[in-house]
């Protein structure tokens, strides 16, 4: 009678096992968690010559932005648009694309949703909203679209022509705002007509900060349901990765691309919807406000992972609350905040260049005794 094989430990190790499968998620995690640890300790050094203390300023962050109810409330408002500005750079990513013109969404989306308002004056708001949102998201799906459009139909670069458009965008809604849709009683601030009160979208019970944070996270969710469990979301994973290879499959790669291009765009561009309709009560010059351009970091900080845009968007919106306080306290410009911003991004950009170079997270060269 013979005796099975023992095969403990030699089947956690193996490349099927289920550390093996533990090592491959988690540099995904790793690299860029330590990205953003050096990130910060560049931005350490920054502040010390610039005779600041590091732990004063740090604290301070945690202050204004996590350490207090009204701190969180304040992070939480800034985190809506940053979650649905992040998805305009995660989507097309999926397919190999980096799509950097978000703001030009998020602005259009905005100036639609306060145009839109004008003409629905005695509209019930269950009613008025999505039309609003509705014309908001097909804004943006349309101006970030027809970056796919571009790329697909005549190899236009996807980067350089979001970018282009984004500054299009923001000087098409300094025109519209300041000319033809412009409130006569808007003086110092043109503006489109405010609101009416009952197209105006209200804060959570209890908190003040407003539906455009659930808005974001279902957003969020859907987005990674799409990716991960749909033909679609793996016929663009496929795509991504090769898109010959996925031609030859015979999968549909331009409307792929033009399809998560647009839908990017279309969260962006609600974006600009709750920015009007729950922030500003009117399109002006305040949407041009850099969620697009944060959105870029979150999206790239959370590898393009629509869940793991969450938890990094309230990092980030945490940030930009504080940059009052610290100006405050330190005596330092609010831009600040946007240096580190910038030492994070350089940091995760180089750290790009670590994938696959780690034993530790590549099972298939593990060596089992």
């Amino acid at each position: 009678m013979t005796t099975p094989p023992i095969t403990g430990a030699r089947d956690i190790l193996s490349p099927d096992g289920w550390l093996a499968a533990l090592a491959r998620r988690s540099e995904a995690v790793v690299i860029p968690f330590c990205a953003l640890l050096a990130g910060l300790a560049a931005f350490s050094l920054f502040l010390l010559m610039q005779g600041k203390s590091p732990a004063d300023f740090y604290s301070i962050v945690y202050m204004g932005g996590f350490g207090s109810s009204f701190s969180w409330q304040n992070t939480l408002s800034r985190t809506a648009p940053l979650l649905l500005a992040a998805l305009c750079v995660a989507l097309p990513a999926r397919l190999g694309l980096v799509v950097i013109g978000g703001e030009g969404a998020i602005v259009l989306g905005g100036v639609a949703c306060g145009a839109v308002a004008g003409l629905l004056i005695g509209v019930p708001g269950v009613l008025g909203i999505p039309l609003m949102a509705a014309a908001g998201a097909l804004a943006g799906a349309v101006w970030i679209g027809a970056v796919g459009a571009l790329r697909h139909y005549r190899g236009v670069n996807e980067t350089i022509a979001s970018l282009l458009l984004a500054y299009i965008a923001i000087a098409l809604m300094n025109h519209l705002v300041e000319g033809p849709l412009r409130d006569p009683a808007s003086l110092n601030k043109p503006s489109t007509a405010p609101l009416a009160e009952q197209l105006r979208v209200g804060d959570l019970p209890g908190w003040n900060v407003h539906w455009g944070l659930i808005a974001g996270i279902v957003a969020c969710i859907a987005a990674w349901v799409l990716i991960e469990r749909t033909t679609w979301g793996f016929a663009a994973r496929i795509a991504g990765g090769n898109v010959r290879a996925a031609q030859v499959q015979g999968l549909p790669v331009g409307r792929l691309i033009i399809g998560f291009t647009a839908l990017g765009g279309a969260f962006a561009g609600l974006a600009g919807v709750f920015e009007v309709a729950a922030v500003h009560g009117s399109a002006n010059a305040s949407l041009a406000g850099g969620y697009g351009y944060t959105g870029i970091l979150i999206a790239f900080l959370a590898r393009h992972n629509p869940l793991a845009i969450i938890p990094v968007a309230i990092l980030l919106a945490g940030f930009e609350a504080s940059s009052g306080l610290i100006q405050r306290r330190m005596d330092l410009p609010d831009a600040t905040v946007l240096v580190l911003q910038g030492f994070v991004f350089v940091a995760i950009l180089c750290s790009e260049t670590l994938y696959g170079r780690f034993r530790l997270f590549a099972p298939e060269r593990w060596r089992t005794a």
